[in-house]
């Protein structure tokens, strides 16, 4: 049975939410959502923080995430990469700990509706199918053959010409948008094509009301008044 770990990013920079990883939604710093759903997928073997944030260190360890290490500051920039952490993060994981899982499951503290279960059925996923990388997705607000751009007079016309731009969208074929949640990889394809979404990545469909991505100050006020109606105690689990 292959083996997964999962690897929560989480830098303290963040120019548009302002400490946005630690910050309090519905009374718990956003973070904590990850982390808690992390801790209760059956199928992690380890769960590990790199953070250049003491703060969320702290609230890691306080909620049985590892912290072995902090991430060093030229990894946690505003041009810093993700993947440059976790390249950082396996080398050090190998060389320290002499740990070396076969998966990576990359969780961003960005998506605080994701829950063990969507853990746990993207790794059975990756097991069934024997693939290298599953990917969460969902089903894309807009489509493509309905967008639009505008010339320089500010003229609309179609984004994409296409014989379906006339569609009614019922008709239209489905598409899918990465929503952030899961990325999970083999370990060796990531060494190898440094990506958290190589090609040939089998999609996990998640459905919208778990796939919100907090990008923007609106993205955190949706999510504070949908969290703070959820009633006290309820799992997130399905």
């Amino acid at each position: 049975m292959s083996t997964t770990a999962a690897l929560v990013v989480a830098r303290a920079g963040s120019k548009s939410i302002p400490h946005k990883n630690i910050r309090k939604v519905a009374g718990k710093p956003l973070i904590a959502y990850t982390f808690e759903a992390a801790k209760g997928s059956s199928l992690l073997d380890r769960v590990f923080l790199s953070t250049d944030d003491v703060q969320a260190a702290s609230l890691g360890r306080d909620l049985g995430i590892e912290v072995p290490f902090m991430r060093p500051a030229e990894l946690a920039g505003d041009s810093s990469h993700v993947i440059d952490a976790t390249l950082h993060a396996i080398q050090w994981l190998e060389e320290r700990l002499r740990y070396a899982p076969d998966y990576f499951m990359l969780l961003q503290p960005t998506s605080p509706f994701r829950a063990a279960v969507d853990i746990n059925a993207a790794i059975w996923l990756a097991r069934d199918t024997g693939a290298d990388a599953v990917v969460s997705v969902t089903p894309a607000a807009g489509h493509p053959c309905l967008l639009k751009n505008m010339d320089a007079q500010g003229k609309l016309r179609p984004w994409m010409e296409s014989p379906l731009n006339t569609a009614r969208r019922q008709d239209l074929p489905p598409v899918y948008a990465i929503n952030g949640a899961i990325y999970l990889v083999r370990r060796s394809v990531l060494l190898t094509k440094k990506s958290w979404c190589p090609e040939g990545a089998v999609a996990y469909v998640m459905p919208e009301a778990r796939s919100l991505d907090i990008d923007t100050p609106w993205d955190l006020h949706v999510a504070e008044c949908l969290l703070g109606a959820k009633p006290s105690g309820e799992e997130r689990t399905s």
